[in-house]
């Protein structure tokens, strides 16, 4: 293998390193230069040693895409956190919950998957379920007093799937309906079209 083809191999195995890279330090929970240095190395070799096919076939990751979903993330941990906390010091075990169904428009194992763990990794949600063949997340959720809290739970999960697809977007041209910006999103039939 040349050196142009081998190099052309790990650019195409990117987004599989950065995910075991970050599960290392997920795993470890430490980001100390050791864990750092270590979780890279570690990922390199494995996808290097291992013939993998690529993770997103033509993903190309968007670092200020990622950046905006991390901050997004923050923010809504912290928010959720401090909802949760008081509707356990106001109500305790009477807080109110519902399991909210939440159609999804990607259509990759593992965008969903991602949309299923910033949407797990928030206090007060938990996704009980997915279908794949249906494209929905069963999500349980406080606080729920009403078909308002149902609509908004429902609209932030879509929100993240939205960051999510756009933070591993594809190279794919624009050959679909107007709107297709090749973010791995697959069409809307309520739209007619693909997810803004």
């Amino acid at each position: 293998m040349t050196r142009r083809e081998e190099a052309h191999r790990v650019r195409h195995h990117l987004p599989m390193i950065g995910w075991l890279w970050l599960l290392w330090i997920l795993l470890w929970g430490s980001v100390s230069p050791v864990v750092l240095v270590g979780g890279l190395l570690a990922a390199t070799a494995v996808v290097g040693t291992f013939s993998l096919p690529p993770v997103l076939p033509g993903a190309v990751p968007r670092p200020l895409a990622i950046g905006r979903l991390l901050i997004a993330l923050l923010t809504d941990l912290v928010g959720s956190g401090t909802t949760v906390a008081w509707q356990v010091l106001r109500y305790g075990g009477r807080t109110s919950a519902a399991i909210v169904e939440v159609p999804l428009r990607v259509d990759s194992d593992l965008l969903i998957t991602a949309v299923a763990e910033f949407t797990t990794i928030a206090p007060g949600t938990l996704v009980v379920e997915i279908d794949r063949r249906r494209q929905r997340l069963y999500v349980h959720t406080i606080p729920v007093h009403d078909e308002a809290d149902i609509a908004r739970r429902r609209k932030a999960v879509q929100s993240v799937e939205r960051r999510v697809a756009r933070a591993v977007g594809t190279t794919r041209r624009r050959t679909g309906p107007p709107g297709d910006d090749g973010s791995g999103l697959s069409p809307d039939p309520d739209r007619g079209g693909r997810t803004p």
